[in-house]
């Protein structure tokens, strides 16, 4: 397993937990942390043994405080300070978008544990999480506007999705900080937790997943929902269904689905994703496809 700098990655029964791991910088997020978060999600889609990772943060004050606007070492804290001569250039891309879109392609279910203040980078990245949790204590912001910048990590696309268009421009026009049940009444979060209670929950979760779900039927799940499910006709969903079932219906889990149920036992799926995914996956990256 790789050693990491700045975050955790403790893989046991099914379960990966990523923790970011600063807790003297309230975990505040830096290129470093931004590469072994990259990386970690490359080694958990690479383990078939991992059914779901959860994310969380270390300590009891923050998930992560967003960027650090102290960079050990000095530097820019935003992008490389030299100047571009166009903004196609590659220094010009966010290194919190760099993550989101990692964790958006990530084959395993994502659970966040958010367990204190989330800020900045410290919540749009999460916004890729399929599920989010907070401790009673969390406290979010998209500070941004506050900070004379814009949201970044593609948020502009994954909050309006969220939570709605109204509460996404609220949230970023006033860059204000909200609490836990407010995030949880907008559907930022699904529940609220104590402290202590945050991580039983979210294993509890991954667990759910982990013992009673097809690997293969997972990963195609999460990538038809999130590519589909905001998109434009429903025609594109029902290609891509269609393709999907046909494919999964005729596999050794789908055999096996099947018989566990009818005899009443705990199923044993033998596919994996990384040698069993459906022929036509990734379908996005199909000419023609957008």
């Amino acid at each position: 397993m790789t050693e990491y700098k700045q975050i955790k990655l403790d893989i046991a029964d099914g379960i990966a937990t990523l923790t970011l791991h600063r807790p003297e910088k309230m975990n505040a997020f830096t290129r470093v942390m931004m590469d072994e978060m990259i990386d970690a999600m490359d080694v958990t889609d690479a383990d078939d043994s991992v059914r779901a990772v959860i994310v969380t943060g270390a300590g009891e004050r923050a998930f992560c405080a967003g960027a650090d606007l102290t960079p050990e070492g000095g530097g820019h804290v935003f992008s490389d300070p030299n100047p571009v001569e166009s903004l196609s250039d590659e220094r010009v891309r966010d290194g919190g978008g760099r993550l989101t879109l990692r964790l958006f392609n990530s084959k395993k279910p994502l659970i966040g544990a958010c367990n204190g203040v989330a800020v900045g980078v410290g919540i749009t990245m999460q916004l890729p999480f399929d599920i989010r949790l907070a401790s009673d204590n969390a406290r979010f912001g998209f500070v941004f506007a506050r900070r004379g910048i814009t949201p970044e990590a593609a948020s502009s696309w994954f909050l309006p999705r969220l939570v709605g268009m109204q509460t996404a421009l609220e949230w970023c026009m006033t860059g204000r900080i909200f609490d836990a049940q407010e995030a949880k009444e907008r559907g930022l979060v699904r529940s609220v937790h104590p402290q202590g209670e945050l991580l039983d929950v979210a294993r509890g979760i991954a667990r759910e997943i982990a013992d009673n779900t097809s690997a293969v039927s997972v990963a195609m799940t999460r990538a038809m929902l999130w590519r589909i499910g905001g998109g434009g006709h429903p025609m594109e969903g029902h290609r891509v269904d269609s393709r999907a079932i046909y494919r999964l219906s005729r596999s050794n889990d789908a055999k096996e689905g099947i018989a566990s149920f009818l005899e009443k036992r705990a199923p044993a799926y033998p596919d994996t994703v990384s040698k069993n995914m459906p022929d036509f996956y990734p379908w996005w990256d199909e000419p023609g496809y957008e």
